[in-house]
């Protein structure tokens, strides 16, 4: 048995090491990319893929989920450093730190289980069509007026094979064996490819250097007042919102595929510390990336050794193995990504769109599009508020009362459904206080009164039945509800049994 174990926890590392590997090597061209997004140096977004990476697999909450520099912050982060700098960015980012631990503080994670599945699947569809299009940049290159073009036909043909031929690679080596994750093999027989048979295309040293040194302790260069504040503060609560969105989200999809669970609140301690820590040494700041962590996990990377083992590898790339990874081709990383837009993208939600409520389909359709033209947080955000108002609308359709005349002449209302703002209207068109007789009986058994507005509406039906003399008793009201009363303030001239 003490052997088994030890060859499992072996063959386990030896996983996680290899996937960790393969994901260095595709975290080198995006960190580099987002960089130039946020306009920042190149090693901005190194030092944060690193750093965020490292912290984050240590301390956060999902094993094998890789954080680094993102797209979805960069975008943001353009504004603040064009317009004061990247010394605010570094402050920023601590700040962006700070607020993500104090959400895993208060416990603040656990609602992302509020996310319904539709905007997780719009969600999931729309970041694999924005990883998609983010690669397209890579079949095209900028004149000296700085107008883009797509490649010329010979390196286009070339670009397109060389994509093709990583694809088949990643596709096909898993049924002939999993000793090597398919990832990493494709991109060294690719590189092994172009570098032999002298091809002509684009290696990631045609994007940036990535040569450099190890990340020191830099405190941002901002004046500690109450203006660097009201500068740094909105974009710091926002870079902190979408963020926890996506690191949350990204975990729940490991979650799903590695049918295991990971801890949200401590997934939000340890962004919130990989971020002040990436701020204080000089990095643009991070979150989970989904590509990335389905590149881990699809390569059988679970274990937290293949988060610390690729921000390993990334550092060695940076200080020591920079000259090798320059002559990787993107071509090879493009396919690499490619495969990760085909496993990421839920192929299962167009043959249930016809089949899931029309509401449900919507909201999918809508947190895509959302997705692909603004940012992930808004895009959760407007597909939480649909399927909010959509739920609140159907609720509201199900407030009903079997109604009945007992033999002293009481009129009872046995009420079904939960009472809440959006039920009040049908709640009042239950009632016809001139015409009912003199004792009227509300019978909450099977409803709940669920906000301050049910209250009310209580509160109004009573107060017509008393200005015609006619007493209102509430009963079998639960435990619960009788609190929420309490809190709220008595119901007025109404008699609880």
């Amino acid at each position: 048995m003490i052997f088994k174990l030890i060859s499992n926890t072996r063959e386990t590392l030896k996983n996680d090491l290899l996937s960790g590997l393969t994901v260095a090597l595709a975290l080198v061209p995006e960190a580099v990319a987002f960089s130039f997004v946020a306009g920042v140096d190149p090693l901005v977004g190194l030092y944060a893929a690193f750093m965020v990476g490292l912290v984050t697999s240590i301390f956060g909450g999902r094993p094998g989920m890789i954080s680094g520099a993102t797209g979805a912050l960069a975008v943001v982060m353009v504004s603040l450093v064009a317009d004061h700098g990247v010394e605010y960015l570094f402050a920023t980012v601590v700040l962006m730190g700070i607020i993500q631990m104090l959400a895993g503080v208060f416990k603040l994670g656990k609602f992302v289980r509020l996310i319904p599945h539709s905007v997780m699947l719009g969600f999931v569809n729309g970041l694999a069509i924005i990883i998609f299009l983010a690669q397209l940049s890579q079949f095209k290159f900028t004149d000296a007026t700085g107008v883009s073009h797509w490649l010329h036909t010979n390196d286009l043909l070339i670009m397109l094979g060389l994509v093709f031929l990583t694809m088949l690679i990643i596709h096909f080596l898993p049924k002939l064996t999993k000793a090597i994750p398919s990832s990493l093999a494709a991109i060294l027989t690719v590189t092994g490819i172009v570098h032999l048979m002298g091809i002509d295309t684009r290696t990631v040293i045609d994007m940036a250097s990535v040569g450099g040194g190890l990340p020191s302790l830099h405190i941002p260069n901002v004046p500690f007042n109450m203006e660097t504040l009201q500068i740094i503060f909105p974009y710091s609560c926002i870079l902190a919102a979408i963020g926890l969105i996506e690191s949350l989200m990204t975990l729940q999809l490991v979650d799903e595929v590695t049918e295991t669970r990971g801890s949200t609140n401590r997934e939000c301690l340890g962004q919130g510390l990989a971020n002040i820590l990436t701020g204080f040494f000089g990095g643009m700041g991070g979150c989970a990336m989904i590509g990335q962590s389905m590149i881990n996990v699809n390569s059988g990377g679970r274990g937290r050794a293949s988060g610390i083992s690729a921000a390993l590898f990334l550092l060695f790339f940076i200080v020591i193995g920079s000259k090798f990874i320059e002559l990787i081709p993107l071509a090879a990383l493009v396919g690499v990504m490619f495969m990760v837009v085909i496993g990421t993208f839920e192929w299962s939600s167009f043959r249930v769109l016809g089949k899931i409520p029309k509401s449900d389909a919507f909201v999918i359709v809508l947190v895509s599009t959302v997705t692909i033209f603004t940012d992930l947080a808004i895009a959760v955000f407007c597909g939480v508020i649909v399927s909010a108002l959509v739920f609140a609308w159907k609720k509201s359709e199900r407030i009903k009362a079997e109604i009945y005349t007992d033999e002293n002449g009481g009129k009872h209302y046995q009420l079904n459904g939960p009472l809440f703002f959006g039920s009040v209207q049908s709640f009042q068109s239950l009632f016809n206080p001139k015409e009912d007789p003199k004792n009227i009986y509300l019978d909450f058994e099977n409803s709940r009164v669920c906000d301050f507005s049910s209250i009310e509406v209580i509160n109004n039906i009573v107060e017509k039945y008393s200005r015609l003399d006619k007493e209102v008793y509430i009963t079998n009201l639960s435990p619960d509800c009788a609190s929420v009363i309490n809190k709220a303030g008595h119901i007025s001239k109404a008699k609880r049994i």
